[in-house]
């Protein structure tokens, strides 16, 4: 049997102490996050509407960004803008240039 004894030593109990708040400028930038990755899941899927939302973020963070914010990230706002426009290019892009339509995939040759 296991006896009641409580084994912990009062000596090395630490009490909790709550961690800082973090300041202003070092919070987290979700809003640069989607802004970044918005225009990645467009040219994947190819999908018009994830594409004008990624230019609609980007621009949002592009111009609510602050001064440092400017100076903590690595990449410039107008960078994501430009990302952003260019995934709604390419979502666009089967009507400019549309596929050539019956063109056949080379066959494997046959194993005898």
């Amino acid at each position: 049997m296991a006896s009641k004894k409580d084994m912990r030593r009062q000596d090395l109990i630490v009490p909790y102490q709550e961690p800082p708040a973090p300041k202003s400028g070092e919070s987290p930038e979700f809003s640069s996050t989607l802004s970044s990755t918005m225009p990645m899941a467009a040219i994947f899927t190819r999908n018009k509407y994830i594409g004008w939302a990624a230019v609609v973020f980007s621009m949002q963070s592009w111009l609510g960004e602050s001064e440092a914010t400017r100076q903590t990230t690595s990449t410039p706002g107008y960078f994501s803008v430009g990302m952003s426009i260019m995934a709604l290019l390419v979502t666009y892009l089967p009507i400019f240039m549309p596929p050539v339509p019956g063109q056949a995939q080379p066959r494997a040759p046959a194993s005898t």
